[in-house]
């Protein structure tokens, strides 16, 4: 099977932003986004989604880092959608829990070409903000573009939530990538589509 790549640039006043992929990769990635701990929470995404991941983003961070966080997100769902074509032959499902320390992120998606974003934990604001100013809720917008713009449903559930950000999201980016590379992975035994309808937006 031809590798499934996609190469996106977006370009506006608030964000220079360039994406190569290869979905039928080995995990290796080279981030640089200007936000430190999405660069690391986007490697481990790569990495346990065995997907080739090269990111090159400039922003304006010093306003904030919300464009940039909301952008990548958006253009990373371009790139997915592309790499993945008409999405003939995919599983289309994923899903996958992952543990750190004492919390559990489950995540489970549908590549359906409805977008649909839910996050459920308890006590989302007594995470506390990473020190580059990252929090639960920006993590939220990211997967909000990622979901709009790849055409997924994507249901994330934390338990519990820590404090620590970090902590948090990790195991939600590692899960995702994980689930995704269940979702996107040709099964054999479908000849077409993987809908009753014939078509995935």
């Amino acid at each position: 099977m031809k590798n499934r790549t996609a190469d996106i640039k977006r370009k506006t006043r608030e964000t220079d932003i360039s994406i190569r992929l290869n979905i039928d990769g080995s995990g290796k990635s080279k981030i640089n986004t200007g936000i430190g701990i999405l660069d690391h929470l986007l490697e481990l995404f790569a990495f346990h989604g065995l997907m080739d991941l090269e990111i090159n983003a400039k922003g304006d961070l010093k306003v904030d880092i919300h464009h940039t966080n909301e952008d990548i997100g958006i253009v990373l769902g371009q790139a997915i959608k592309k790499a993945l074509g008409d999405k003939k032959g995919i599983k289309r499902f994923g899903s996958s829990s992952v543990p750190m320390e004492e919390v559990v992120a489950n995540v489970v998606i549908d590549i359906s070409g409805r977008p649909t974003y839910t996050l459920l934990c308890d006590k989302p604001n007594s995470v506390v903000k990473s020190s580059d100013g990252y929090a639960l809720k920006g993590a939220g917008h990211f997967f909000e573009g990622l979901a709009k713009q790849l055409g997924m449903n994507i249901n994330i559930k934390i338990s519990p939530v820590s404090s620590d950000l970090h902590t948090t999201l990790e195991p939600v980016f590692k899960a995702l990538g994980v689930a995704l590379d269940q979702a996107t992975q040709v099964d054999p035994r479908r000849k077409g589509i993987p809908s009753t309808k014939g078509i995935i937006d």
